[in-house]
């Protein structure tokens, strides 16, 4: 499976008491296909996969299968500490009709590179799907090294992987000693150099409720290969950047950007909270600010 574009991690939308908001959800996806977006992944961390029960998961897949049809691939995350869970989540993912599979390090474990290899490969007999790969230290606390990378490549399922590390020589590393593993940009203040470096895809939460920002980047580097435009693209868009990553607030703030576009995303579940007023303003003046200075360059003859 080639991985192209840009792969949206979608949110789950929630009621006041903390249910899913079903009509809410249909309304982001629906929102996502008509804005461009080439994929969308469910129970990523951005959908708060780690607060639900396994039925609700299960409910979620089936869901988005049953809105996306075959108009965009899914790609179903499979999150889970141990590897017997895992393999739950695959195979149910197979048999809705998933196109992809997203297998991170089981967090908490702190598995070896051998380990973390024998849990994806068990994942893979069980679904025989491709696979993205999910390298998440910052969550997971260890890294897919280079032996997990040596057995898991032995298997062509093993398409891509997300770097989320944010080491440049990780970026180095896998752009230039596995050119048979996609690269797609999981770190979103280092997309600009992800493309220089070949990556094709890029996972991005913002692109829930700023998806015609991370589309005009995407297009310009890994298209048009125009890395002045870019530059000045990625500048725009640092600033919203350093406000999700800063102070642990990043789902909330993923899911206030959606309501701020018009569809109620509700409160995280528990133990997040939501944010507070001095924190949606102060995200809302940095989207405004970026998609103004966006449009402007867009805007500009060649």
């Amino acid at each position: 499976m080639q991985f192209e574009g840009i792969y949206t991690p979608v949110v789950t939308p929630h009621n006041d008491d903390h249910s899913i908001n079903e009509e809410a959800f249909e309304a982001i996806i629906e929102d996502l296909i008509g804005s461009g977006v080439h994929g969308l992944i469910i129970a990523g961390t951005t959908g708060e996969y780690y607060a639900q029960s396994v039925e609700e998961r299960f409910h979620l897949m089936a869901l988005a299968k049953q809105i996306i049809g075959k108009r965009l691939p899914l790609i179903i995350g499979t999150g889970a500490i141990r590897t017997e869970d895992a393999i739950t989540f695959a195979t149910e993912a197979k048999r809705i009709g998933a196109d992809a599979l997203l297998v991170t390090t089981p967090p908490y474990a702190y598995p070896t590179g051998r380990e973390i290899a024998l849990h994806a490969l068990a994942i893979d007999r069980a679904a025989n799907l491709p696979v993205m790969l999910y390298n998440y230290p910052g969550r997971m606390s260890v890294n897919m090294d280079e032996e997990t990378l040596d057995r898991l490549g032995r298997s062509a399922n093993f398409c891509a992987v997300k770097e989320s590390s944010g080491d440049p020589n990780r970026l180095h590393m896998l752009a230039r000693d596995y050119p048979h593993i996609q690269l797609s940009c999981g770190m979103d203040d280092q997309a600009l150099e992800f493309f220089a470096w070949g990556a094709r895809s890029w996972v991005c939460a913002g692109s829930n409720f700023a998806p015609e920002a991370h589309l005009a980047l995407y297009r310009t580097c890994a298209m048009e290969g125009d890395f002045n435009k870019g530059r000045r693209i990625m500048s725009a868009m640092l600033p919203l950047m350093r406000v999700l990553e800063q102070g642990g607030k990043f789902v909330q703030c993923i899911k206030h950007g959606v309501t701020m576009r018009g569809i109620d995303c509700g409160p995280p579940r528990r133990p997040l909270q939501p944010l507070n007023k001095d924190d949606k303003r102060e995200l809302a003046e940095v989207i405004r600010t970026m998609n103004k200075a966006i449009a402007l360059i867009e805007g500009e003859k060649s």
